[in-house]
C-alpha cells in the first residue's frame, strides 16, 4: 500500500454519525525545459499535493454532497478542507440519484505506468535534450527560419482515493515529452509546422523523430494556397483524428445522453458508422498515455466496447449518469483533478486498426485532400447536433500521392454523416497524449470551401 493510500485510509476516521467520506489525494513532480537560440531560455521544477473532500448527507428527497479541496497536505488545510465540505453539504440541492461509488468486484488490471527514471535522470539531460532539439530542428533545414517552443518536460503522479462505501485505491503515471514547433519561410511566406516524441520515461524519446516531423510539417506547407471548392475525400492524419475521435467520445458519455447532449441518444442498436469502425475506450491498454488502473471514483477501469462494426453497443457512465440512466458504472469516472468531481467520460479512446499504411490508403484513395490540422473545433463542431465545420491545412491528394499544400479552407460535414462514410481506416496507429490515440481515416463526401 502506497503512503498516499495509507494516508487517506486514516482519514476515513474523521467521518460522523450517518454522513459518507470521500478522500482523494494527490501528489506530484513536474520538470519543463524550453531552449532558445542554443541556450535554455526557460525552466522549472515543481512538486505539489492537495486534498479533495466529498461529505454526503442523506435528505427525504435524496442525498447532498459537498465538495472542497486544498492545495496542501498540511494537518490544518486538510481539517479545513473537511469542514468546509461539511458546511457545502448543507447548502446542496438534494438529488435522488447522487451517491459514492461502491466496490462492483471487478478487479483492477495490473498496469506499470511510472517509471523511476522520470526522477533519477540527471536535469542536466533533460536540458541537453531541449537544447540539442532546438539545434536540430534550426539547422534541419535552410528554410526554417525560427524555432519556438523547443521543450522538454516531464511528470510523475501519484493519486488515492478512499470513501466510507468502500473504495480505496490508488494509482500511478509518469509521462516524458520533447516537442517543438518550427517556422519555415521561403521569402513570400511563413508556415509552422510540430513536432512530437512522447513516451513514459526520458530514455524512450525520440529526438530525430520530433526535430524531423517539426521540419517536414512547416517546410511542406510552403506556398500554400486556397483551392476550389469542391466535395471529396478527406484522410485526417493521426493526430488530427485523435481529435475526431475525442470530439465523437464526448457524444457517448453517458452524462450527456441522459441530459441529451449527444446525438447517440436513443440510438444503442443502430448501424451508426461504417463497418469499418470498431471504437473502444481501454484504460486497461498500457500502450495509452491515459491509462490507468482505477476511475475517477477508485473503480477498477475496463475495456468498454462503444460502436462495433459500426453498430452502438453502448455509453460509458460514472456512477450517478448511470443510475440516472437506470445500469451500472462502466468505471468510467473522470475528474479534473484534487478540485473537480466525477463525472461520465472516455479516457482511453482507441480505433480498431485497419489493414494498410497512410502510404496504401493514399493510393486507394486516389485524389482528395490530406488534413494536418485543423481550427476552431470548439466553436465548429457541435457534439449535440452533430454539425461539424472546421478550418483546416493541409495537402491536396492527386494520384494516390500528397501533392501542393492548402490552407484558408474549411471542411463541412456532420459527425453522424462522416460516422458512415468512412472508407479507409490506416494501420499507422500513433499513441498520442489526451483522450484517443489516433491513425489515418478516410472519409468521403466532405464539403471544401475553398475560393
Amino acid at each position: 500500500m502506497s503512503e498516499l493510500l495509507e494516508r487517506a485510509q486514516r482519514l476515513l476516521d474523521a467521518a460522523k454519525g450517518s454522513e459518507e467520506i470521500e478522500i482523494y489525494l494527490s501528489s506530484g513532480i513536474d520538470t519543463e525545459v524550453q531552449a532558445y537560440q542554443g541556450a535554455i531560455e526557460k525552466l522549472s521544477s515543481a512538486s505539489s499535493s492537495g486534498i479533495g473532500i466529498r461529505v454526503m448527507v442523506d435528505g427525504p428527497a435524496g442525498a447532498r454532497v459537498g465538495t472542497a479541496w486544498a492545495g496542501s497536505l498540511d494537518e490544518s488545510a486538510i481539517d479545513d478542507t473537511l469542514r468546509e465540505a461539511r458546511d457545502n453539504a448543507r447548502f446542496a440541492t438534494e438529488d435522488e440519484f447522487v451517491t459514492f461509488a461502491s466496490p462492483d468486484g471487478v478487479a483492477a488490471a495490473s498496469l506499470q505506468l511510472s517509471d523511476a527514471s522520470v526522477l533519477t535522470t540527471p536535469l542536466e539531460e533533460k536540458i541537453a535534450m531541449a537544447i540539442e532539439l532546438e539545434r536540430m530542428v534550426r539547422d534541419g533545414d535552410a528554410r526554417i527560419r525560427q524555432v519556438d517552443s523547443a521543450n522538454y518536460s516531464d511528470y510523475v503522479a501519484e493519486a488515492a482515493i478512499v470513501s466510507s462505501k468502500g473504495i480505496s485505491a490508488s494509482y500511478a503515471r509518469s509521462g516524458a515529452y520533447l516537442s517543438v514547433e518550427a517556422i519555415a519561410t521561403d521569402g513570400k511566406s511563413d508556415q509552422t509546422g510540430w513536432g512530437l516524441s512522447a513516451a513514459r520515461a526520458p530514455r524512450e524519446l525520440n529526438i530525430d523523430e520530433a526535430a524531423n516531423d517539426a521540419i517536414s510539417r512547416a517546410t511542406r506547407m510552403l506556398g500554400a494556397v486556397k483551392p476550389a471548392s469542391m466535395r471529396c475525400t478527406a484522410v485526417f492524419d493521426p493526430r488530427t483524428a485523435a481529435t475526431l475521435l475525442a470530439i465523437i467520445g464526448s457524444a457517448l458519455s453517458g452524462e450527456a445522453v441522459v441530459y441529451g447532449r449527444s446525438f447517440f441518444a436513443n440510438r444503442v442498436g443502430e448501424e451508426v458508422a461504417s463497418p469499418l469502425w470498431t471504437l473502444v475506450d481501454d484504460p486497461t491498454d498500457a500502450r495509452h498515455f491515459a491509462a490507468s488502473a482505477y476511475d475517477g471514483e477508485g473503480l477498477a477501469c475496463r475495456r468498454n466496447v462503444l460502436i462495433e462494426s459500426g453498430q452502438l453497443k453502448g455509453f460509458v457512465y460514472d456512477t450517478v449518469s448511470a443510475r440516472r440512466a437506470g445500469t451500472t458504472s462502466t468505471g468510467s469516472a473522470v475528474r479534473g483533478g484534487i478540485g473537480g468531481s466525477p463525472s461520465a467520460g472516455c479516457r482511453a479512446l482507441q480505433l480498431l486498426p485497419g489493414d494498410i499504411d497512410q502510404a496504401e490508403l493514399l493510393r486507394r484513395v486516389g485524389d482528395g485532400i490530406y488534413v494536418e490540422s485543423v481550427t476552431g473545433v470548439h466553436s465548429g463542431v457541435n457534439p449535440i447536433s452533430g454539425d461539424f465545420s472546421v478550418g483546416i491545412t493541409g495537402l491536396m491528394i492527386r494520384g494516390g500521392e500528397l501533392a501542393e499544400p492548402v490552407r484558408e479552407i474549411t471542411v463541412a460535414s456532420t459527425l453522424q454523416r462522416m460516422l458512415l462514410d468512412v472508407r479507409y481506416v490506416g494501420s499507422d496507429v500513433e499513441w498520442l497524449p489526451g483522450s484517443a490515440a489516433g491513425q489515418s481515416l478516410a472519409i468521403d463526401g466532405i464539403a471544401v470551401s475553398g475560393s
